[in-house]
C-alpha cells in the first residue's frame, strides 16, 4: 500500500522499492506506508513527534473561565491504550527498518505516552542511548492547580540496535557548553514569537509546534552534514527547516494536509546558513595518532627538557627516545603523569606542559601543531 501523494513527488519505483529518496520533499499520507515505501537502511537518524495521547476530558479553562487552546485534535485521540500501542509499535518497526544499521532515533512524548514508547521501541530491538529532560522556560501554568505544572517533556535518543555506531559529537556539544560536558537536561524556552506558525485568524497553525533550538541541538549533537533526516510526524516542518538549515536533508511525512503546506512554505523561505558555520568539528578519536616521538623530532620539544603540570608541583625530563624520567622512573607521558599523581591512568597530553615565553603551554596544543601540518601535507 502506497501513502498519498508518493507519486506526486516523482519517486520512482522497481519492483515495489522506490529507487530513490525523495529527498527535501514533504509527503501527504499514512506515515506508516510512506516509511514501508521506502527503500530499507536508507536514513541516517528518525526524529519523530507523535501525538500524546493526551486523554483531555472535556475543556480546559483558566480560573476566569476563558478556554485554553489544548490539543484536542482527532489527530491526538485514540479508543483505548491498546490502540495506542498497536500505532506506536507500528510506525517505531516502520522507522527501525528504514534505519541505516548505525541510525538512531530521537522520539519526543510527555508523561502520557513516553514510557508506554519506551517500551515498545526496546521491544523492537532499539537499544537506549540516553533520556533527554527538555526543561520548558515558559511553561503553560497548572489552570486547575490540583498537580504540579507541567513543566517539562522526555526525548528518548535510541540507537538502532546495541552494536550501532551512532553519531555523537561530543567535543563539538562541549565547546559550545563553555567545555562543559553536555548534560541530558536542556533548558530551552517554548515556541513563540515569529516563530509561531499562525493563520491568518491570529490561531496557531499546530498547537504543538516545537522550537528550532531543539531540533538544532538533537540534529548538531547526532548527525552529519548531507546526512538524511526522516520525520514521520513532520507537522509544521520545523525539522524540515532545521535540516535545511544545518545542511541536512530531510524527508517529512504528515497526514494532515494544511500542515503539510504550511511546512512547504516555511521551510522555501529557509536560506542555509554557510557550511562553515554548521561543519563537523573532527573528533579527537578521529583525529591522527601523533606521538609524543614526533614533537620531539620536530623539535617542538626538546630533550632534556623540563615538562611540569599546571599547579607546578610535579615535574619530568623530556628523554631523546620520546619517554619522560623521575628519578630512577622512566615511561610514556600517560605512564610517567599516573606515576607522580599516584593515580591508574593518566592523559599525558593535557596534564603536562612547557614553558613559552614566561606561560605553560599544554602538550595537547603541540600535537594540534603536529596534526595541522599532516593536514596540509
Amino acid at each position: 500500500m502506497k501513502a498519498k501523494g508518493l507519486h506526486d513527488h516523482n519517486l520512482l519505483e522497481q519492483g515495489g522499492i522506490p529507487a530513490a529518496l525523495p529527498l527535501d520533499q514533504v509527503i501527504v499520507g499514512d506515515c506508516v506506508a510512506a516509511m514501508n515505501a521506502l527503500p530499507p537502511g536508507s536514513v541516517d537518524l528518525v526524529f519523530a513527534d507523535p501525538p500524546y495521547n493526551l486523554q483531555l476530558g472535556g475543556d480546559l479553562r483558566r480560573p476566569d473561565d476563558s478556554l485554553v487552546d489544548a490539543v484536542d485534535d482527532d489527530w491526538d485521540k485514540f479508543a483505548s491504550f491498546a490502540e495506542y500501542d498497536a500505532f506506536t509499535k507500528a510506525w517505531l518497526a516502520a522507522a527501525r527498518r528504514v534505519l541505516k544499521p548505525d541510525g538512531a532515533l530521537w522520539v519526543i512524548g510527555s508523561y502520557h505516552n513516553i514510557f508506554r514508547v519506551g517500551a515498545i521501541l526496546q521491544d523492537l530491538g532499539f537499544w537506549m542511548l540516553n533520556d533527554i529532560v527538555w526543561r520548558k522556560a515558559n511553561p503553560m501554568p497548572n489552570f486547575r492547580g490540583r498537580r504540579f505544572t507541567n513543566a517539562h517533556e522526555t526525548l528518548i535518543w535510541a540507537a538502532r540496535g546495541e552494536q550501532s555506531k551512532y553519531t555523537f559529537h561530543y567535543e563539538a556539544l562541549k565547546g559550545g557548553n563553555d567545555d562543559l560536558q553536555m548534560r541530558s537536561d536542556w533548558y530551552l524556552p517554548l515556541c513563540t514569537g515569529d516563530e509561531r506558525l499562525k493563520g491568518a485568524d491570529g490561531a496557531k497553525v499546530h498547537p504543538t509546534q516545537k522550537p528550532e533550538a531543539l531540533l538544532a541541538r538533537v540534529l548538531l549533537s547526532a548527525s552529519n552534514p548531507g546526512d538524511v533526516i526522516l520525520d514521520p510526524f513532520f507537522g509544521t516542518g520545523t525539522t524540515g527547516a532545521v535540516a535545511k538549515a544545518l545542511g541536512r536533508h530531510f524527508i517529512g511525512l504528515e497526514r494532515e494536509a494544511v500542515y503539510a503546506k504550511a511546512a512547504r512554505e516555511r521551510i522555501a523561505a529557509v536560506k542555509p546558513l554557510p557550511p562553515e558555520a554548521f561543519a563537523t568539528a573532527p573528533s579527537k578519536r578521529s583525529e591522527p595518532r601523533v606521538p609524543f616521538l614526533s614533537l620531539v623530532e620536530a623539535g617542538l620539544v626538546k630533550a632534556g627538557e623540563t615538562v611540569i603540570d599546571d599547579k607546578r608541583r610535579h615535574s619530568a625530563v623530556i628523554r631523546a627516545d620520546g619517554t619522560l624520567s623521575v628519578g630512577p622512573a622512566i615511561g610514556s607521558i600517560h605512564k610517567v603523569g599516573a606515576l607522580v599523581q599516584g593515580l591508574p591512568s593518566c592523559n599525558g597530553w593535557t596534564f603536562w606542559h612547557v614553558e613559552r615565553e614566561g606561560k605553560l603551554m599544554l602538550l595537547d596544543m603541540l600535537r594540534g601543531e603536529i596534526r595541522a601540518q599532516m593536514a596540509a601535507a
